[in-house]
């Protein structure tokens, strides 16, 4: 058993956004208090890294809270009172402070002005080193208990006492990866995916990879799942904001139906069908004399267009003068309800995210402290909460662990 005299601990289980960050600015706040981060693997900060495409999606441009938690399929209740406590132009702050400005792009996410994710763990890490934060790579936690006024961190080969623990391991996509938590009598809501893309398997679409629009609405057949947003084709499916927007906010719905469902996809989201067919003489008299592979009134992809007209069994020599009824009407329905038929999703390992967790009921939202263990803190995704794309997951991670890091100083003190 290692012990530390005097000097109270604090370890934080988990080397990720919101580990660190409980991590740093406890260690900031109580210069007195020991702060170690646990870390399993061989790396930390990996989400980070990956997010947005490497650039780090930091937070979200949504600086009113009973806005920014209408971004959160699940959690809202238990977000508003941690969000109010550290907003988006709090974490906007917390990071310019270091030397780290952000910036805003249209659809709101925002990112470091240095378009990578490096800076931010760059940021991280020099303030675990600046506040003297001990970090512990490979170091997988087998479970946790109390011995009478202390906390027991069992490593397998050794055993870590600590006054304070924070839980910031981030989810876990199998309920029996929970299962080292189970001794803590802790509900914990079952997980299944909550931002994955679609896959279409067998279905000539995939041809497309690539292809992408900038707006496209896409609805989930036989509930209530519409969004509407940029649509990307890959090489196994749809992808982009509006898919993985459907799928966080269907994540339980979808898991339930096993991911075999049908979408109808409205490539012009300005149209309703029959606001379509009302403007479609006037489109045809206009481009008569074209062909239509060579005219797309619609500021389409050409090769999205000319995949249409195939489907639609239209020759792409043909003039639009010339279009006979029965191709005009599969075409209109085809940019009004596509069909497609899912069968499957792909998730990415380093960014997936999960519905599910420690049940927010038990712990308590203004200090992240749960009301079943004095001194036990949660912090990020481990908890029953995710975010739509956009920064809204790290948004709770920065909170979560600013919060838990504040009340951990309050009682360390």
């Amino acid at each position: 058993m290692q012990h530390f005299n005097e000097e109270k601990t604090l370890i934080v289980i988990g080397g990720g956004a919101a580990g660190f960050f409980c991590a740093v600015n406890a260690a900031r706040l109580a210069p007195k208090l020991k702060v170690i981060i646990l870390e399993k693997s061989s790396k930390v900060l990996a989400k980070v890294k990956v997010s947005g495409g490497g650039r780090c999606n930091v937070t979200h441009h949504c600086f009113d809270v009973n806005e920014l938690i209408k971004k959160y399929p699940r959690g809202k209740n238990f977000l508003k009172k941690e969000l109010f406590q550290f907003t988006p132009k709090d974490t906007v702050e917390w990071f310019e402070r270091r030397g780290i400005a952000l910036k805003t792009e249209a659809d709101g996410r925002m990112f470091p002005v240095t378009n990578s994710s490096q800076s931010i763990i760059d940021c991280l890490l020099q303030e675990a080193t600046k506040y003297k934060v001990h970090l512990r790579l490979y170091s997988s936690v087998q479970k946790i208990f109390k011995d009478e006024n202390k906390w027991i961190v069992d490593l397998g080969m050794e055993k870590l006492q600590a006054d304070f623990i924070c839980v910031a391991c981030g989810g876990f996509p199998k309920l029996q990866q929970f299962d080292w938590l189970q001794n803590l009598q802790h509900k914990i809501d079952p997980p299944v995916p909550s931002l994955f893309t679609f896959n279409i398997p067998g279905n000539s679409v995939t041809s497309l990879m690539g292809v992408s629009v900038q707006r496209a609405q896409v609805k989930v057949l036989g509930t209530k799942l519409n969004e509407e947003g940029p649509l990307m084709i890959t090489h196994w499916g749809m992808s982009g904001p509006v898919v993985l927007r459907l799928s966080a906010w269907g994540a339980r719905t979808l898991a339930e139906q096993n991911y075999h469902y049908k979408i109808h996809v409205n490539w012009l989201p300005d149209f309703k069908e029959h606001t379509l067919r009302e403007e479609w003489n006037f489109i045809r008299n206009k481009h008569a004399a074209q062909k239509m592979n060579d005219k797309n009134p619609f500021e389409l992809p050409k090769r999205l267009w000319q995949y249409f007209l195939e489907k639609a069994e239209i020759p792409l020599e043909m003039f639009w003068s010339k279009l006979p009824s029965k191709q005009q009407n599969k075409l209109i329905q085809i940019l009004i309800a596509d069909e497609y038929e899912v069968h499957g999703k792909t998730t990415f390992k380093e960014e997936f995210v999960t519905c599910g967790g420690i049940a927010l009921n038990e712990i308590d939202a203004q200090t992240m402290q749960s009301k079943l263990h004095e001194n036990l803190f949660f912090a990020g995704e481990i908890l029953d909460v995710d975010g739509i794309t956009g920064g809204f997951n790290f948004q709770h991670a920065w909170a979560s662990g600013w919060v838990a890091a504040k009340n951990i100083v309050i009682k360390a003190d």
